[in-house]
């Protein structure tokens, strides 16, 4: 469990709720980029009593102590309390959403809008606080049957863990060590193992959920001179549903295909020219990658999605600023892209881009989004 002091992080937090509502409200009028095409939106409430429709979008704000509640047309209609700056977030089948905060790792119940408990790291990362480097939680994802959750938690200066958390008790049943800044947790189809992105370290580190025993995955198809001082290193990670393979793009050229069972990568060809961070793979073979634009502007494009198809053939859909993560609609036909970014140049909204088509247009939500889930 951390360290820090009790009264310092209520402080914080009482004073972070009480301008929540405030926020979001503005937030909900116009994005804070200029040539925002997004629509006006009721002003959001802290809580809302009855169920939330399919399709609304859950967002993590990384800019202050809540999630926001976004429907897909209108923008925001409730921010939700979860604890300091929250990173990435899931959601469950029975509709309760796992937040990684500074603070620990929030539930919230998305039918009524509350949250229900916070469950404290057991791995002191440090004192409460927000801003790229925070400790805290990141990554975080679910096992296919929603019995546990799994987060990367960041301790500043060294290695990160992995906490394994029993959904039904809501506590800590395990924690690993893995590698540096886990920005990213994706599970295996079958449940049988987690792999955590290592940021810092060049790494997967993949952990076999029987034993909780982990095994290291070198990924550095660029090579790890320049260690913590590199762009050069793996953000996040799909796992690709035809074969479980493992993908992280780098820079808009390179894709490197782990085999986690063996630790075999191999690389592909990329096209977007631009540094890469949220991915996420659909059901039907596609992956979607966030370009946040490039580390030398001289040298490189600007920011996009790029969507890959199977055969590797992609189409690259050009942004307007810097962003974060990725999610898709159910129909696999709409992408939202959070404007969060975790270096400066961030915006508080989500491009929503028509797949068919190429259109897109900004829509506001939440305070720096990161983290994102379609419910």
């Amino acid at each position: 469990m951390s360290a820090h002091p009790v009264v310092e992080r209520g402080a914080r937090r009482t004073r972070r709720t009480a301008l929540a509502s405030a926020v979001a409200v503005l937030l909900a009028a116009a994005c804070t980029a200029p040539g925002s095409a997004a629509a006006p939106a009721p002003a959001p409430t802290a809580t809302v009593s009855g169920a939330t429709p399919d399709g609304t979008l859950l967002v993590a704000d990384f800019g202050a102590d809540t999630v926001t509640v976004v429907d897909p047309e209108r923008g925001p209609v409730a921010v939700v309390p979860v604890g300091e700056a929250p990173y990435g977030l899931v959601v469950g089948r029975d509709g309760r959403a796992w937040v990684a905060t500074a603070e620990g790792v929030a539930v919230v119940d998305t039918a009524t809008r509350t949250r229900v408990a916070l469950i404290p790291y057991r791995t002191d990362s440090g004192p409460v606080t927000d801003g790229e480097y925070r400790g805290g939680g990141m990554g975080i994802a679910l096992a296919p049957d929603g019995s546990r959750a799994y987060v990367g938690v960041n301790v500043p200066g060294t290695t990160g863990v992995l906490e394994v958390i029993d959904t039904a008790t809501r506590r800590t049943t395990g924690v690993v060590a893995v590698g540096r800044r886990p920005f990213d947790v994706d599970v295996a189809r079958d449940g049988s193992e987690v792999y955590v992105t290592g940021h810092d370290s060049f790494d997967v580190t993949v952990v076999a959920t029987s034993t909780l025993r982990p095994r290291r995955v070198e990924v550095a198809p660029y090579g790890t001179e320049g260690g913590l001082g590199s762009w050069l290193k793996p953000h996040y990670a799909a796992v690709r549903p035809s074969d479980g393979m493992l993908l992280l793009p780098f820079e808009g050229e390179r894709l490197a295909v782990v085999e986690p069972r063996t630790g075999r990568v191999t690389v592909e060809r990329m096209t977007a020219d631009t540094h890469q961070h949220g991915v996420v793979a659909t059901p039907d073979g596609r992956l979607l990658v966030v370009g946040t634009g490039a580390v030398d502007p001289s040298d490189g494009k600007g920011p996009s999605l790029t969507v890959r198809a199977p055969d590797g053939t992609e189409r690259v859909h050009p942004l307007e600023g810097p962003h974060e993560d990725v999610a898709v609609s159910r129909d696999g036909r709409t992408a939202y892209v959070t404007g969060g970014f975790t270096r400066d140049g961030y915006w508080n909204g989500i491009a929503v881009v028509d797949l068919d088509s190429g259109r897109t247009h900004r829509l506001p939500a939440g305070s720096r989004p990161l983290g994102i889930a379609v419910l």
